[in-house]
Parts: structure tokens; C-alpha cells; sequence
């Protein structure tokens, strides 16, 4: 993975809200999977190199990825990774932390080129671990777009049980898509 240039001070803050995640005091049940450096190996295991930028959400692309998404976002600040085969993009990924009930889970969303999500990988859950998801769960979204019925309800099943982890992570993905479109597609980046 390249370096980003940034300083040891600029690089934290960035990851902060990840790092705050991990380092945070939580439940004995809580649960890391991941680094965000092992997602993103997992999320792009072709790649020859996978770069980072950071972007700063103007008031319109925050309210655009807000509407697209039907979620409000936790941040403005966004990191956005994408994978690199030689020049070949193979995609893009973006980390979703956001509160479930009262504690935090995050997890990784890795969008194709066409802004479909190829893959979700759940890196930190800190809510009980019988409110998560099963693991066959996520597979729900593979595939999915904006363009589809991308709800609970819709093509995504509810969890008896789990109700407010399945519409967290619902909420999540739709809030990538939405920044994929805001800041890939209509970006053209």
C-alpha cells in the first residue's frame, strides 16, 4: 500500500474515528475481525496497489449523498481506498462506523467500478454479539446497487432479533453507494 504523504498527526486524525473505535473501552463481548489495513488486503487481494485520499464533503455532496443514501452521515470526512491492478481500477472501499444502538460497529464496504458492492466485511462489532448478523447475512448485499431495493424489507432481510444491527448496516451500505456515486461517478475520479 502506498503512503499517503500525510504526517504521523494529519494520518491520525483521519483514522481517528476507526482507531477511537478499537482503542475504546467496550463490553468484554465486544469483537474486532479486522485491521483496516487486513480489510483492505482481504477487499482487494489482486491489487498491485491500494491508494488512499481523503475528502472533505461540501455542504451539497454531503446533503446529495444524504438523500441518495436515505441516511444521514456520521461524518464529512471520508476516506476513500481504491484498488489498483497496473492502471485497472478494481474497485472502491470505504469504512462505516456508526453506532447500532448505543455502542459501535464498523465495517468495510467495497464497491465495484459499475458501483456495485462487491463485498462487506464487518471489522468491529462492540454491541452484544447475539444483536450481530450471521455471517451468510451480509451476503445479501453482493450485487446490490443504489438502483436497487436496497431496504429492509426490500431485497435485504430483516433479523428478528438483530432488527437495529440489519438496518445500521443497511444504512451503511447505502451510505457508500451514495458517496461511491457523489465522489467516483459523478466526481469522475
Amino acid at each position: 500500500m502506498r503512503g499517503s504523504g500525510w504526517s504521523s498527526s494529519a494520518r491520525a486524525l483521519l483514522v481517528g474515528p476507526f482507531a477511537a473505535l478499537l482503542l475504546a473501552a467496550a463490553p468484554a463481548d465486544a469483537k474486532v475481525f479486522f485491521s483496516r489495513e487486513e480489510a483492505l488486503a482481504l477487499a482487494f487481494p489482486d491489487a498491485e496497489r491500494v491508494d488512499g485520499k481523503t475528502v472533505m464533503l461540501a455542504d451539497e455532496q454531503a446533503t446529495r449523498v444524504e438523500s441518495l443514501s436515505h441516511a444521514e452521515l456520521e461524518t464529512r470526512l471520508v476516506r476513500v481506498y481504491t484498488g489498483y491492478r497496473g492502471e485497472n481500477v478494481l474497485g472502491y472501499a470505504f469504512i462505516d462506523v456508526h453506532n447500532v444502538r448505543t455502542l459501535p460497529e464498523a465495517f468495510l464496504i467495497v464497491v465495484s467500478p459499475h458501483g456495485e458492492v462487491q463485498s462487506l466485511r464487518l471489522l468491529a462489532f462492540h454491541e452484544p454479539l447475539e444483536y450481530m448478523p450471521r455471517e451468510g447475512w451480509y451476503e445479501q448485499f453482493h450485487d446490490k446497487s443504489l438502483a436497487d431495493a436496497l431496504r429492509l424489507g426490500g431485497d435485504i432481510h430483516g433479523i428478528v432479533g438483530a432488527t437495529l444491527s440489519s438496518r445500521a448496516t443497511t444504512m451503511g451500505v447505502r451510505r457508500a453507494l451514495a458517496l461511491y456515486q457523489v465522489l467516483v461517478q459523478d466526481g469522475h475520479d
